[in-house]
């Protein structure tokens, strides 16, 4: 291997660099958060974020966020409903840091200056219901805009603190110093400013918050900037990824036609938490008798018993039915979904919503301990980018706000006690040096994402997984037998659809290995789960080879995430 440990993009020298104490990728709930407590801590923070600073996917969750806030509710019933979506795979130590540590994380988040609706006459933040839980506790804001309340004021509060920011930048790989510990970034600015190209941040503490990976199917809930840069990131700098084939396909997404591609309209479950009913076309309803929560049962259920009345029906599309709701009930409290609704020539004051399920949140991710610390020492990954063992198989709904705040928070806590280093990132072909990968063309994301959706989506069976397997393979450049020719030239398109390329086909070796269904991994041809054999992780990693590299796939022999160490092996 001539030393060579990792592997990067293949992109032009850094023309320029900035030198912090934290590099924090992403601009949603977490990093934001993690950015400001680092920078509270007294760390130089430089934020590097994709597009605007307020462009991130907080901004477009709607139903809100999970604590237990309300009378009566205790953590260990928030607890007890996060285990139970999750199928048997949560860490329940992680789950209990997280509805214990939940409820202040909400309350800072509020200090912040972030405005949840209230109940009217009480002053007291009004709490709603939402698929798998058992009590009232989603907080919200603006009606259904509670992740745009909260990205206005964390974006404000940045911007107050004078955290230098650089926005329009594509993050491309970990710099690593010549021990194999994080020393920065590498990153491409698009567009004009301070900085412009190809550059870097140096950094000895690098934390990941680039949201999911939603973009790798052709339809999704998710904003165009998620293509799995960060897992992608760090799988190509040798971080394990976990649990990567349960992909959460929200239920309830706005119905466009079969030929609609990318960012579609998501109808928050927050609609059946105030009492909107699934039914067919014919106005039946299917839900009740398949759950004891009916249509507010877990999100893998639902989409299951959407896609089961589909398949019976030939049908593709179910329907939402709010109508009793009344024009002023949807103008208040869902004002979102009625614009975007009515964007589309429905109007479901009048008329149910038609509905079909769209990938919407990844489970897994760059896998870490509770500290947010993965397996490469220096680099934190933090909200829908890591796996923590919180979500297990299947997130219950609107926990992935609150984890994005509590373990941010937890990461600028074990930074700011991790004494300071001098980042310096190796030389080029010096120790721990790395080997480009080549690219795809640009075109490839197309395929890739028909390729998933095909065969990785909703429903799987080996002979899809296989075939997406295949068609992967085919998009390989620069592999024996495989690959349309010459990789492409280097650039913005071509690094995302390389991004794109390498977690669907982590996401596909692990749905393969998995033979069983759980959670939002649904195996038509295993259709039972099997706690025997799989309740517990695949975690995947690369290893370099002389022609690229392979995965490596192992399994852990328990559904405990063990403690990441700081030499960086768990």
């Amino acid at each position: 291997m001539n030393g060579m440990t990792g592997l990067r993009l293949d992109a032009p020298r850094s023309g320029w660099a900035i030198v912090a104490d934290v590099v924090v990728v992403g601009s949603g709930v977490a990093g934001l958060t993690a950015a400001l407590r680092c920078a509270a801590s007294g760390r130089r923070t430089v934020i590097v974020t994709k597009a605007r600073l307020d462009a991130g996917s907080t901004r477009w969750a709607q139903g809100g966020i999970a604590a237990a806030l309300g009378e009566g509710d205790t953590p260990g019933q928030h607890l007890d409903d996060t285990l139970v979506a999750g199928a048997g795979l949560c860490d329940e130590e992680a789950v209990r840091t997280l509805v214990t540590e939940g409820p202040d994380a909400v309350r800072r988040l509020i200090g912040a200056g972030a405005r949840f609706d209230t109940s009217a006459g009480t002053g007291e933040i009004a709490l709603t219901r939402e698929g798998g839980h058992h009590r009232r506790r989603i907080a919200h804001a603006g009606g259904d805009a509670t992740g745009a309340e909260i990205s206005r004021a964390l974006v404000a509060a940045v911007r107050e603190a004078g955290i230098e920011t650089v926005e329009n930048a594509l993050v491309l790989d970990l710099l690593k110093d010549a021990g194999g510990h994080a020393a920065g970034v590498s990153l491409h600015v698009m567009g004009e400013g301070r900085h412009d190209g190809v550059g870097a941040v140096h950094a000895p503490a690098v934390v990941l918050a680039t949201g999911g990976m939603g973009q790798v199917f052709s339809a999704t809930t998710n904003p165009p900037v998620s293509t799995g840069d960060g897992v992608a990131l760090a799988l190509r700098a040798g971080a394990e990824v976990s649990d990567l084939e349960f992909v959460q396909f929200h239920p309830t997404v706005l119905y466009l036609g079969p030929d609609s591609e990318g960012q579609q309209p998501l109808v928050s479950e927050a609609v059946r938490g105030e009492g909107a009913y699934l039914v067919d076309a014919g106005g039946e309803r299917f839900m009740a008798g398949q759950h004891e929560l009916a249509e507010l049962a877990p999100r893998d259920i639902v989409a299951k018993g959407i896609m089961r009345r589909m398949r019976e029906q030939g049908a593709d599309r179910m329907y939402l039915d709010a109508r009793h709701f009344g024009a002023r009930m949807w103008s208040e409290r869902f004002p979102t979904i009625l614009a975007a609704c009515r964007a589309h020539g429905i109007d479901p004051v009048t008329e149910p919503v038609p509905v079909a399920p769209a990938a919407h949140y990844a489970s897994g991710g760059v896998r870490t301990d509770l500290s947010g610390r993965t397996t490469v020492p220096g680099l934190y990954a933090c909200g829908e980018v890591a796996c923590t063992g919180v979500h297990g198989a299947n997130r219950l709904a609107s926990n992935s706000l609150l984890e994005g705040l509590v373990f941010a928070e937890r990461i600028a806590a074990h930074i700011a006690r991790t004494p300071a280093r001098v980042p310096v990132p190796a030389e080029p072909g010096g120790p721990g040096a790395t080997r480009t990968v080549p690219l795809p063309p640009a075109e490839a994301r197309y395929a890739i994402q028909r390729t998933m959706t095909a065969g990785a989506g909703v429903l799987r069976s080996a002979d899809s997984l296989a075939r997406a397997a295949r068609e992967l393979a085919a998009l390989a450049p620069g592999r024996a037998g495989a690959g349309p020719g010459k990789p492409a030239e280097p650039g913005v398109e071509t690094w995302e659809a390389a991004n794109l390329h390498l977690v669907a086909g982590v996401l596909v070796a692990a749905a393969l290995r998995r033979t069983e269904t759980r959670g939002c991994h649904w195996r038509e041809d295993h259709p039972e789960r099997d706690d025997e054999t799989w309740r517990r992780h695949l975690v995947v990693a690369l290893r370099p080879t002389a022609e690229g590299f392979d995965l490596v796939v192992r399994t852990t022999g328990s559904t405990a995430f063990p403690p990441v160490m700081d030499g960086g092996t768990p």
